[in-house]
């Protein structure tokens, strides 16, 4: 029987066997792929197709990869899936984040030791019950490393804890403006009071896939923003730059590395 799906070369990434290391960071926007890619050794441009830009090179002569997932869970997913066929079996997303608990700023680092699952593409791979929780060896090393590459002032501290994962941006900015207002209000309250740290799209869709097939996934995201913060009369800073949450990515991989080869 025909199939489009190869034995050798990827549907959606394009890469080949042989291709992907063990190791693989995870930004959302392709644009941040060569970025991370120049902190690697020997880093080259393996595929590009659609919102997938990968390139592997290596740390501590460990082959390493960056693959950007696009936005929101089913492409992150497909990304993840695809990797893992080719070897790939510890992810660490890098990504941007609104901030909720009142005690991120703008700036702040967040490793999220678990994600919220407002979002469809996990539940097509895990109970409904069931968490989407981070490997707690990839959580530990991005802790570590973030704690190292910060302070502890506004805008420069790393945080532990539950993240927010939807698939609706603008419904999360302007929840009055969708059909669905009393849905979402509450739940962002809920969320606010249980001391959830920030808002993003794509963690607990990689965190399902990971645990549904056995491997291991973690996450660091910036605080953009904090908008609850902003609402009561505290002050804020807004951040643009994803540069130390990538840099804690990098170290927490060699972390790993060294743990793993103990």
């Amino acid at each position: 029987m025909a199939s489009i799906i190869s034995e050798d070369i990827r549907f959606h990434l394009k890469t080949r066997n042989g291709d992907i290391g063990r190791y693989v960071i995870l930004p959302g926007d392709p644009g941040r792929v060569p970025k991370i890619a120049a902190k690697l050794d020997d880093a080259k441009l393996i595929a590009s197709n659609r919102e997938y830009v990968t390139y592997t090179g290596y740390l501590d002569g460990v082959k390493v990869s960056v693959c950007s997932t696009g936005i929101g869970g089913p492409s992150a997913a497909i990304a993840v899936e695809e990797l893992i066929m080719s070897g790939a079996d510890t992810f660490i997303r890098v990504g941007t984040s609104g901030g909720i608990n009142l005690k991120v700023v703008g700036g702040d680092l967040l490793v999220a030791s678990a994600a919220i699952r407002s979002e469809g593409t996990s539940h097509e791979y895990i109970p409904e019950n069931y968490p989407a929780v981070a490997d707690f060896d990839v959580i530990k090393a991005l802790k570590e490393a973030g704690d190292e590459l910060s302070t502890d002032e506004d805008g420069n501290r790393c945080h532990v804890g539950v993240v927010h994962s939807k698939d609706n941006f603008y419904g999360e900015i302007d929840p009055n403006s969708t059909a669905v207002p009393h849905k979402l209000n509450a739940a962002w309250e809920g969320y606010l009071k249980c001391g959830c740290l920030t808002s993003e799209m794509e963690a607990a869709a990689i965190y399902s896939v990971a645990l549904c097939r056995g491997v291991r996934a973690g996450a660091v995201l910036t605080a953009l923003w904090n908008v609850e913060r902003t609402n009561a009369g505290l002050p804020d800073k807004n951040c643009e730059s994803s540069e130390r949450a990538i840099q804690c990515a990098v170290n927490a991989i060699r972390k790993l590395i060294k743990q793993d080869n103990a």
